[in-house]
């Protein structure tokens, strides 16, 4: 039959409740069907009178200690709950110095690399440097020849020009044979020490870095290492 529904109950005094239907009953036993507290008169007269009952003392006791399984239980979750937190926590921590510590390894190899191509570079610029100084002594050299030729030759134009014009033609003969030779010597002087075709040719120092370039975009991670 349905359950009857129990009466709130009150208390009278400090330590004991009493029975809301009869009032100098103290609550001393528990129905079992309506999961309630309640008197003996309700049980023997009133709502319970066809329910089981049980002594108060014995469910209390039984509750109390299911209650407290209960709890211990959830503390127990809470600590397995916490432990795996604080071990999350760790790893996340272990992650963090793993990739810091990664990073640092990563970069220290793309430094040595930045620093064997700054190398490199350096050598064959003081190569190129270096045939460049050597060109341009050479031909300097020779401009600075050839110029002092050309200022000799220039002087003994004016020479000549000023022995033309000398009316005494005893007073030219005097030097015409000097300066006939010398104008002979000018003339057998080799001048003829040039730079060859394409001395300024710079090229042979041109590099392809292409096939160094294509291996430095496919440095990766390497695996199972």
């Amino acid at each position: 039959h349905p359950q009857t529904p129990c009466r709130p109950l009150h208390a009278k005094a400090e330590q004991h409740l009493m029975c809301e239907e009869h009032e100098d009953e103290r609550i001393n036993i528990y129905c079992l069907r309506c999961e309630a507290p309640t008197c003996s008169l309700c049980k023997v007269f009133g709502a319970h009178k066809d329910c089981e009952v049980a002594p108060l003392p014995a469910v209390y006791q039984r509750q109390k200690s299911e209650l407290s399984d209960g709890i211990a239980m959830l503390v127990a979750g809470n600590d397995r709950i916490q432990a795996i937190i604080t071990q999350m926590e760790e790893i996340c921590h272990t992650i963090e110095e793993n990739g810091r510590r990664q990073k640092q390894h990563v970069g220290l190899r793309f430094d040595a690399l930045y620093g064997i191509l700054e190398e490199r570079k350096k050598e064959l610029l003081q190569s190129i440097a270096a045939e460049q100084e050597a060109k341009l002594q050479r031909v300097r050299g020779l401009i600075r020849q050839y110029g002092d030729h050309l200022e000799a030759s220039s002087k003994l134009v004016e020479s000549a020009i000023q022995a033309m014009e000398e009316p005494q033609m005893a007073l030219y003969l005097q030097h015409s044979k000097e300066l006939l030779k010398k104008i002979t010597d000018m003339s057998k002087a080799s001048m003829s020490s040039r730079p060859e075709p394409g001395y300024e040719n710079m090229d042979h120092f041109s590099i392809n870095v292409d096939y160094v370039a294509e291996m430095l975009r496919t440095i990766e991670f390497q695996t199972g290492a």
